[in-house]
């Protein structure tokens, strides 16, 4: 009789533990940006390495995952972020991105925002990774402001790297929980760069940084191609595709405090 009380202790246990212990990753699913007012048409998606090495650090330090896209549609990965440079000494790590890409279950079978939204209470955390796509779709989605406020209320971690701190600004300024907090992003001299010689065109949506100052965040920037992130309170935010050690590190900083206080 002991013995199938322990074990039902533990099996309950378990489960309490795999419903608080998952962080949502919020993908775009856009595979085409428009450029120059739509005279140029560009391949986009999520930027790979932006994605991978967040979805692998969380992993590796024990956490589960679900991902949600606009209607579930799976996300696509921007062309451009498969190659070398942004990988420096790690095409080992691209590789298993590639393949994991391909075959995982959950990746390929993506839950729509309207579901993650229904189950926003289930998650301790919530990730956006960067790249042209979000936006495309994230940007005018009802259900991002919703994710992004409850996360907020809750003091729970949430994660925008490089072009997603765009998203705090989806979030009305009268009701944005955001305002007055110290937050990174693509800074206006590396869009300029990614435009001019990457894209060779202008997107309709720019300038994230001089939107967030004038939303009333403080705005942090390093020089290009810098590994480097922000965090303040439940909020990280990191610049480029170079910053996935220092977004990393303080993300999970980040839900080891909220584990504590909760």
């Amino acid at each position: 009789m002991k013995i199938k009380i322990i074990l039902a202790s533990v099996l309950f246990t378990n489960m309490v533990y795999a419903q608080t212990n998952k962080v949502l990753f919020v993908m775009s699913a856009a595979n085409t940006l428009e450029l120059n007012n739509g005279e140029k048409l560009r391949q986009t998606g999520v930027f790979l390495n932006e994605f991978y090495l967040a979805y692998k650090s969380i992993i590796e330090a024990g956490y589960t995952v679900d991902f949600a896209t606009p209607n579930g549609v799976v996300a696509t990965i921007d062309e451009e972020s498969v190659k070398d440079k942004y990988w420096k000494n790690s095409l080992e790590i691209k590789n298993e991105a590639l393949a994991f890409t391909q075959t995982d279950s959950l990746f390929n079978n993506p839950k729509t925002l309207e579901q993650a939204v229904e189950r926003k209470s289930e998650y301790i955390g919530l990730i956006i990774p960067g790249g042209q796509g979000l936006m495309v779709d994230l940007q005018n989605d009802i259900n991002i402001p919703v994710l992004l406020k409850h996360f907020a209320k809750e003091n729970k971690p949430t994660g925008l790297i490089c072009h997603a701190p765009s998203l705090i600004l989806t979030i009305p300024k009268d009701e944005n929980p955001y305002i007055g907090f110290k937050v990174n992003s693509v800074s206006l001299f590396e869009e300029f760069v990614i435009e001019r010689f990457i894209m060779k065109g202008k997107p309709k949506n720019r300038k994230i940084a001089k939107k967030l100052k004038k939303m009333g965040l403080q705005h942090k920037s390093r020089l290009p191609k810098a590994n480097y992130a922000v965090k303040d309170r439940n909020l990280v935010t990191s610049q480029n595709p170079f910053s996935g050690t220092s977004f990393n590190k303080l993300y999970l900083d980040a839900l080891n405090e909220y584990l504590r206080k909760d």
